[in-house]
Formats: C-alpha cells, sequence, structure tokens
C-alpha cells in the first residue's frame, strides 16, 4: 500500500542516474517542481544536453559512482541497466533518500503517479506500478474531462471561499484569535 504526497522540492538537490529518455521526463517534471537537478550519465538525449548547456541542471558526464548520491533529497534511479539502477537505489536506501526506480520499480521507495495539472488542481494516477499504460489512459481522459477552464473556476472559488472564511472586514490579529489551536 502506498501513502500519497504532494512533495515541495523547491530548491532542494535531487539526483537523476540515466539521461535516456525516461530521465529526459523525470528532469523535466523535476525542474517544472523547482529541484535543483545533477544528472550521472556518460550519454545523453539531445534534451539533457541542452539543458546542460543552459545551466538549468548540473551533468556529470559519467557513469554513477559510490557517493554521487551525498547531499541529495531525492533520487531518481533512470538507467536502462536493472543491475545500475539496483546499486543506486541501495546507496539511496543506506543513506535513508527518497528514491523512484525505473527498473525494477521495487528496489524504489516510492513511485511516481501520472499527473495531471491544470492551474491550482493536481490529480495524481497510480496503479502502483501494476499498469502504466492505464494510469495514462486514465490520465488523458481526465485532461479531456477537465478541460482549461478549471484554473479560473479554482481561483474563483478560492476568492470566495477566502472571503467568506476570513471574515471580511476583521483584520488579522483577531482571524488568528478565532482559529482553533489546530488549524493548520
Amino acid at each position: 500500500m502506498r501513502y500519497p504526497l504532494f512533495l515541495d522540492l523547491t530548491g532542494q538537490p535531487v539526483v537523476v542516474v540515466g539521461a535516456g529518455r525516461v530521465a529526459t521526463r523525470k528532469i523535466r517534471s523535476l525542474l517544472a517542481a523547482g529541484a535543483r537537478v545533477t544528472v550521472a550519465s556518460p550519454t545523453a538525449t539531445p534534451a539533457i544536453r541542452q539543458l546542460a548547456r543552459r545551466n538549468r541542471i548540473r551533468w556529470l558526464q559519467r557513469r554513477y559512482r559510490r557517493g554521487d548520491l551525498r547531499g541529495a533529497r531525492l533520487v531518481v534511479a533512470a538507467t536502462n541497466n536493472p543491475e545500475t539502477n539496483g546499486r543506486v537505489c541501495a546507496e539511496a536506501n543506506r543513506r535513508r533518500l527518497l528514491v523512484n526506480c525505473v527498473a525494477p520499480p521495487a528496489a524504489g521507495n516510492f513511485i511516481v503517479p501520472s499527473v495531471v495539472r491544470r492551474g491550482g488542481v493536481l490529480l495524481a494516477i497510480s496503479t502502483g506500478g501494476a499498469s502504466p499504460g492505464f494510469a495514462k489512459r486514465l490520465r488523458s481522459d481526465l485532461e479531456r474531462f477537465l478541460g482549461d477552464g478549471y484554473p479560473a473556476l479554482l481561483t474563483k472559488m478560492a476568492k470566495q471561499r477566502r472571503a467568506r472564511v476570513s471574515g471580511v472586514g476583521r483584520n488579522a490579529a483577531a482571524r488568528r484569535r478565532s482559529r482553533p489551536a489546530n488549524a493548520g
């Protein structure tokens, strides 16, 4: 059983081992989340090479070495070699780091769900690794169903709720005093 979690990676160091097609997708998502990404791989896709040239990522143009995970908050093992991925995951687990392993997935301690983003709405879809294709299909269906109008609707609803809940006209100190002790 997995525990769903949305993690703030803003400014956090993340190490990705591997620089192929799958790693490229994961790196783009990590950068979109604000992570500081270091990639360890002797070769890379053109997209990763361009990210390195533009100083968006740090690229260690070599094979993974023990110790490469030092200082990381999160790790992704995304090579096409399950043995290398296993070594990366073993080191990450010894260091008590969050680690996503592309293959074999069981070597990691978290999986990355399929995601639908619509403004402030973020939906995560997971099959626990049993059927990534089904998760992608469900994501596509949800993206079509949700369309593009949800960000504006969410913003409008949030503003209305905030105005109603915050007690328009009350100052911030009064709102804090009236808030239950265990709130937020």
